[in-house]
């Protein structure tokens, strides 16, 4: 195997049997890869749905001046959002409910004590 991998690394073109039938089952690998992920795409409805798209942008009568906030805008996703803004609104929401949590076990603990004090007394 070690010789295969360096006449493929080293060799433009397979100078051996072995280093032609080697780069003969990539050829093939990759070919098969290939298929597997075209058919995974049609499968999932990524080619059709990529075709309309496609075919939506041709269709426009004036091209949009950014294609990609086009393309997103037909399949639906958001455009304009500022993913830092979100993240920093995440992570202070994620604090804030962090700080809330811990003040309600707080609460319930004191409640639990009074009703404690209210029960023995």
């Amino acid at each position: 195997f070690g010789s295969r991998l360096s006449c493929l690394l080293t060799c433009p073109r397979p100078k051996s049997a072995a280093c032609a039938s080697f780069a003969a089952m990539s050829y093939e690998t990759a070919d098969s890869q290939k298929e597997e992920f075209r058919k995974y795409l049609e499968k999932n409805g990524i080619i059709s749905q990529l075709t309309r798209v496609l075919v939506g942008l041709y269709e426009e009568p004036e091209r949009p001046q950014n294609a990609i906030d086009y393309i997103k805008k037909y399949l639906g996703a958001p455009t304009g959002v500022d993913v830092e803004e979100l993240r920093a609104e995440n992570d202070e929401l994620k604090r804030q409910n962090s700080d809330l949590e811990a003040k309600l076990a707080s609460l319930t603990q004191q409640l639990k004590e009074l009703q404690a004090e209210q029960n023995e007394g």
